[in-house]
């Protein structure tokens, strides 16, 4: 990776608190509360990179210093993840709920079509991202989706990825890459002059193109959406859940103890 210097603090538009809980500072914000703010720095053309963090993103940004450095200079930070929440009324200072980051994504493209916004496509492979835009424009007819491009391309083509990005002006750009690659890229496209909304939506492409299924709705209420994740795809996630869940959890307890 090329060199880096922390990225400077974006301009926070709404007046919500924040809290800190693990080195990672969170938006104390319900899903309604940040749409409202993410449609504000649309409106007034701040660019903006949101972002949620579950356990496995705090566990990596702890021993990631760029990543921390960058996470936690985002407009928007969600708290993504069922164990965030339960951490955050264990330490005294709740967060009001989960932001899940497909059904986020999902309110912002309805907000875009409803309000003229642009919307850019970028990341997972070329039939998944191509299935991706089709889905969403028989879905939302009016929505102007401006543009895809896949995931699969070099540091080195970064700064074309950007000139194309500057010649459409996208209002959001929703970016399925893997982290830390992801905030890397975001960072970069950011410091290069593009002001869209920049938001990192994991595998979501892969859900709303129905290249992976998503968790049943009862799973999803009852916070299990992360087992049937692993059910799918155990050799890869298993040791993120389970063993990652396990660092998460030691963690904060450490935490607890510390202020005690």
């Amino acid at each position: 990776m090329a060199d880096w210097t922390p990225a400077k603090q974006e301009t926070v538009l709404g007046n919500n608190p924040r809290i800190t809980i693990l080195n990672t500072t969170i938006d104390v914000l319900n899903v309604r509360e940040t749409i409202d703010l993410v449609d504000l720095y649309v409106q007034k053309k701040e660019p903006l990179h949101l972002i949620g963090v579950n356990a496995d993103k705090i566990n990596e940004l702890n021993k990631n210093e760029r990543l921390r450095q960058i996470v936690n200079s985002c407009g928007v930070i969600n708290a993504d993840g069922a164990s965030v929440i339960m951490a955050s009324k264990f330490l005294g200072k709740p967060l009001p709920e989960r932001v899940a980051g497909i059904d986020l994504m999902e309110s912002l493209v309805q907000l875009s079509e409803r309000k003229g916004y642009s919307v850019y496509l970028l990341g997972a492979k070329q039939e998944v991202v191509e299935k991706t835009a089709e889905v969403l424009r028989q879905k939302y007819p009016r929505l102007n989706l401006c543009g895809i491009h896949n995931g699969y391309f070099k540091e080195a083509d970064w700064p074309a990825i950007s000139a194309g990005l500057k010649s459409l002006d996208p209002d959001f750009v929703f970016v399925g890459i893997t982290s830390p690659l992801k905030e890397y890229l975001v960072e970069y496209l950011q410091d290069d002059g593009n002001k869209s909304v920049f938001m990192g939506v994991g595998g979501s492409f892969d859900v709303i193109s129905g290249n992976i299924p998503r968790a049943p709705l009862w799973m999803q209420k009852a916070n299990l959406e992360w087992l049937f994740r692993v059910m799918q795809e155990p050799r890869r996630l298993f040791k993120r859940y389970f063993v990652g869940n396990g660092v998460f959890i030691k963690a904060v307890i450490g935490e607890k103890l510390k202020k005690r």
